[in-house]
């Protein structure tokens, strides 16, 4: 059974930093993209960033500059580094990925459960 577990949320003032963590565990053969994707109180869910195996990124404009995407291909973790947070910021995050189970040899997007980043004023 894939999983996929995120860590690093929490309660930061403005212009602090947080950084996420995804892993990815279970019987996986392969790994596509990996992303970020977020839901404030209220809006939908949008992207924050992207990032393939080979290491091409792609950020949502309102987060460019601040926020820095990567990973871990060997570990099949992602992370995501935030810097100069906003209150415009608050949100769940979502960890996301373009995966292969080992048994299923077909590609779907999993999710995990998400985690809350708070940004205080």
């Amino acid at each position: 059974q894939v999983q996929l577990v995120e860590s690093g949320g929490g309660l930061v003032q403005a212009g602090g930093s947080l950084r996420l963590s995804c892993a990815a565990s279970g019987s996986i053969f392969s790994i596509n993209a990996m992303g970020w994707y977020r839901r404030a109180p209220g809006k939908q869910r949008e992207l924050v960033a992207t990032i393939t195996s080979g290491g091409v990124t792609n950020y949502a404009a309102s987060v460019k500059g601040r926020f820095a995407i990567s990973r871990n291909n060997a570990k099949n973790t992602v992370f995501l580094q935030m810097n100069n947070l906003k209150p415009e910021d608050t949100a769940v995050y979502y960890c996301a990925a373009d995966l292969v189970p080992a048994m299923v040899l077909h590609e779907s997007r999993y999710w995990g459960q998400g985690t809350q980043v708070t940004v205080s004023s």
